[in-house]
């Protein structure tokens, strides 16, 4: 299991829960090593600046005791909160040079995924030659899961375009 999070970044979200937006991304802080003191544990304790409990039960609880986390942004201070917190960054709206700039600025963990895709849909059927160059500029900086939209015209030329894409391209080594 992958657990998705994001800090938020409207103002107006936060408005219409009555949540505060000034110190979100101190809480999600708080709230990230709450989760990781709880997933896995029948009596989870912790005691942050935001979040504080201990003596309750869950049961049942994860067999999983580490669940990986990845953190959705397209700031420095998302990439940061995940090399510091979580096990992947899935940057959003940002080029591949961007992300690959913001990259480089950090020393990523030795187990850390970077979800990005290219700006343009795939078509490894029709250009497998584009297709390859484009997934190999991710992995050379620093992509490990590739996230595809494909050319299609039906379910099933989806799924031929993303096994042409599998027979094309092997970034496991």
């Amino acid at each position: 299991m992958i657990l998705g999070l994001g800090v938020g970044t409207l103002e107006e979200e936060f408005a219409l829960l009555g949540a505060p937006f000034a110190d979100r991304g101190a809480r999600a802080d708080d709230a990230i090593a709450a989760l990781r003191a709880s997933m896995g544990v029948r009596l989870p304790s912790y005691h942050g600046e935001f979040y504080d409990f201990e003596g309750c039960v869950i049961d049942p609880h994860a067999a999983q005791a580490r669940v990986s986390l990845w953190i959705g942004g397209k700031t420095r201070r998302s990439l940061r909160r995940a090399v510091a917190l979580a096990d992947g960054w899935v940057p959003f709206a940002l080029t591949p040079s961007q992300a690959a700039a913001m990259l480089n600025d950090f020393d990523l963990p030795p187990v850390f995924d970077v979800v990005l895709g290219p700006r343009q849909k795939l078509d490894p059927l029709g250009d497998p030659d584009g297709a390859t160059v484009l997934v190999e500029e991710l992995a050379g900086i620093g992509t490990t899961i590739v996230h595809s939209a494909f050319v299609h015209h039906s379910a099933a030329h989806f799924v031929e375009q993303m096994e042409a894409l599998a027979a094309l391209v092997d970034l496991s080594g």
